[in-house]
């Protein structure tokens, strides 16, 4: 296979310049990061699907490179930037593979543009609305971090004495193939928290899922909308979805639901199984 080039590139949409990467060419595939990362956190398997694919992985409001405003992160509005990228690159439809709070992105995309979303992949994530109604000591201790992104300026103040230690936290805990995330992936993602803004944005993007996100969600739940398309949950043998049923979760939410573990892994799936990964995108995409 020749080399896959990589380009870097810029967009404002929303008002928000987003920093993205594209490679490939064919039908759109839009790769949604999670916390705490940025668009890197897919750099082993865009170089295949790109093979096939235009491959578009931005870096979400907030993070990375992109701008970090003060308002807009609720899901609606994070979706809608990503709508509005796509229509500016000249497509009509994407499938999309979304990872953690990237994955909660993509949900309300396929909720409120089901003309434009083709497929969905959610990677390690219950619906935002089942952290709330499966509340018990289990999701607490397995989310206690969403309790404290919650408060207002405390883990700002706490989290920015070291980044790098609390960023690492999570890189250690959350994984269980460890080399998955080398010293060079963690040194960027540290870096691009310790810029201005960066770690405000990260916990405010997590402040936008009470009321606001959480609301959005019940009224959809309550009028029976659910995604359509084919939806497919991908999550880590080892990760703190392994206590529940992920699939019968989703049946409540999507009407086209299929779901697969990845052995010997944690939460950053792309990163820990880069392989096994593919191999579930490349049948499904």
């Amino acid at each position: 296979m020749s080399e896959i080039a990589i380009q870097a590139d810029v967009a404002t949409v929303n008002g928000v310049r987003m920093h993205y990467l594209r490679a490939g060419k064919g039908p759109l595939v839009v790769l949604l990061h999670g916390w705490p990362q940025t668009s890197h956190s897919w750099r082993e398997v865009v170089p295949e699907l790109a093979s096939k694919f235009t491959v578009v992985t931005p870096d979400l409001r907030g993070y990375g490179r992109t701008d970090k405003p003060t308002t807009g992160y609720d899901k609606r509005t994070m979706a809608s930037d990503i709508a509005q990228l796509v229509e500016k690159l000249g497509f009509d439809k994407a499938k999309v593979v979304g990872h953690d709070r990237g994955a909660r992105v993509a949900h309300r995309w396929a909720l409120d543009r089901p003309d434009q979303v083709e497929r969905v992949v959610l990677m390690d994530v219950l619906p935002t609305r089942e952290v709330r109604e499966q509340l018990d000591m289990g999701i607490t201790h397995a989310y206690w971090h969403w309790w404290f992104h919650l408060q207002p300026d405390l883990p700002e103040r706490l989290a920015g004495q070291d980044v790098g230690a609390y960023l690492g936290h999570f890189f250690e805990k959350w994984t269980y193939n460890r080399h998955g995330l080398p010293p060079s992936a963690i040194d960027e993602y540290v870096r691009a928290f310790s810029g201005p803004g960066a770690l405000r944005a990260g916990f405010d993007d997590y402040r936008a899922t009470f009321p606001t996100d959480l609301d959005l969600d019940d009224a959809d739940y309550a009028a029976g909308r659910r995604l359509t398309m084919p939806l497919l949950l991908l999550w880590g043998s080892e990760s703190f979805l392994k206590t529940f049923p992920v699939v019968d979760i989703w049946h409540r939410y999507a009407t086209d639901v299929r779901g697969e573990v990845i052995p010997e892994c944690g939460h950053f799936i792309a990163e820990e199984r880069p392989a096994a990964t593919l191999e579930h995108l490349r049948r499904f995409l």
